[in-house]
């Protein structure tokens, strides 16, 4: 068994000794390294003032950035109506910060149409003050609503100019909507319109002229004239019950 005294001993231990020299200076060197390699990787004691790009179009704020050594990346986008498509609105970091070459700065541009919203499940299914409220509540803006025949108020259909929408469909957020609605006034004369027509003969509905009598005079006979009175129609129910 070796002693502490032989332990510690130049002589007795130098291969042991070297060995351990030699794991120290090569731990010191490592360390020396990845120092030297870090600063370079980090680009230490460099950096770079970040330039005001907002408002600027798109492809003047890229150019702008990359005479600074730094990249841009479009990480959002936002409906300005106001502004021409691609304006900067937003950068981060903020203009006069101090970064690292290379850094990205991070940017919102406006953009070329309004973001898009599903139609509610209001069709034959809400009224018109329901249906109206809801719809403005969405941020979308009515025109004076379209009555058709129908239950009084009650919501037929939506439109866009002349397009029919269901629900679900995808409309810009600003959209010019029109609500098709019932009228029960409406619904009453087409009844009572439909309920006459059962009485009237087709003669009565429409009468087409023939070029062989074009300018003859008509005669009539008594019993023609007998035939072609008119039965006169009963009076139409009472509006308080169906039509139909």
């Amino acid at each position: 068994m070796i002693s502490l005294k032989d332990f510690f001993s130049w002589k007795a231990n130098r291969r042991f000794w070297l060995n351990l020299i030699a794991v120290f200076v090569v731990l010191l060197l490592l360390m020396y390294l990845s120092t030297v390699v870090l600063s370079l990787y980090t680009h230490h004691g460099e950096e770079r003032t970040v330039p005001k790009v907002l408002n600027l179009i798109e492809t003047q704020a890229i150019e702008v950035l990359e005479k600074e050594d730094l990249e841009a990346q479009i990480v959002d986008s936002i409906y300005n109506p106001q502004l021409p498509v691609g304006t900067i609105l937003e950068q981060i970091p903020a203009a006069g910060t101090h970064v690292k070459p290379g850094r990205t700065i991070y940017l919102t541009v406006s953009s070329k149409s309004a973001p898009t919203i599903k139609i509610p499940d209001i069709i034959d299914n809400s009224s018109l003050r329901q249906a109206e409220a809801k719809l403005r509540a969405m941020g979308f803006r009515l025109t004076a609503p379209e009555y058709i025949a129908g239950e009084q108020d009650w919501v037929y259909g939506i439109k866009r100019g002349s397009i029919s929408i269901q629900t679900g469909d995808k409309v810009p957020y600003n959209a010019i909507l029109t609500v098709v609605v019932g009228n029960s006034v409406m619904q009453d004369s087409i009844a009572e319109e439909e309920y006459y027509k059962q009485f009237l003969t087709a003669e009565d509905e429409m009468e087409i002229p023939t070029t062989s009598n074009v300018g003859e005079k008509k005669t009539t006979s008594p019993a023609a004239t007998t035939s072609e009175k008119k039965k006169t129609p009963p009076p139409p129910p009472n509006k308080e019950h169906d039509w139909f």
